[in-house]
């Protein structure tokens, strides 16, 4: 029988750099509540040196997990990580950002009247222009990042997500959080505990924001 743990940490990996990787695992480790599982779903990644990566797991395969499958998206990811962990409560880490210290503590002491929480995030800009994002119901408008609901800043009980798997496409995670909020006890808490690397050119918002400009340059 698995050992069961207060807390399961789901990192989606496809193709992300092993200096970026091993920097969010390592903030995972570093944090000040000890009690927790880390799965790493990897999303049929060809160019994240696999090596490096399966090395460092095995260094901490005590407190990790492994799994691999082909591509099938962050979503699809994310929901076999979910079927696969043992914790009570479950988050996410992106595989290119990290957590404070503190984050898991501080995410518990607000789920003693949540069962899901996002919050706002410590963002990494390389303009000021990186605080804004597409509305999800609008994508020729812009909203501010404090307004948006990140995949890393998602914390809450297993059930949730167990119940409500993620849908592709963008803004799944906001998706998620909308139809969460029909049912649980959802909150948007400032903590910016999770630091989010708003500068990096592949992620989905910045593909998105790309795709604008070229449209409207046309």
């Amino acid at each position: 029988m698995l050992k069961q743990v207060p807390i399961s940490i789901l990192m989606a990996v496809y193709n992300t750099d092993f200096a970026a990787t091993k920097r969010a695992i390592d903030s995972v480790i570093n944090q000040d509540f000890q009690d927790f599982e880390l799965i790493i779903i990897d999303d049929g990644s060809k160019e994240n040196n696999r090596e490096s990566l399966m090395k460092y797991i095995e260094a901490h395969e005590d407190r990790l997990c492994y799994i691999r499958h082909s591509n099938r998206g962050q979503a699809a990811s994310i929901n076999r990580g979910v079927l696969n962990s043992v914790g009570t409560y479950i988050t996410i880490l992106d595989s290119d950002d990290e957590y404070k210290p503190n984050h898991l503590s501080s995410c518990l002491r607000e789920m003693k009247s949540a069962d899901l929480i996002c919050s706002t995030s410590e963002t990494i800009v390389e303009t000021p222009e990186d605080y804004f994002v597409p509305d999800r119901n609008d994508l020729s408008k812009q909203i501010h990042l404090d307004e948006a609901t990140l995949f890393g800043t998602l914390f809450g009980l297993r059930e949730v997500f167990l119940n409500l798997p993620f849908r592709d496409g963008f803004a799944a995670d906001s998706d998620f959080f909308e139809r969460a909020r029909s049912i649980y006890r959802v909150k948007k808490v400032d903590l910016r505990t999770y630091i989010y690397y708003r500068n990096n050119p592949n992620s989905t918002c910045s593909q998105v924001k790309l795709q604008q400009l070229l449209e409207a340059g046309s």
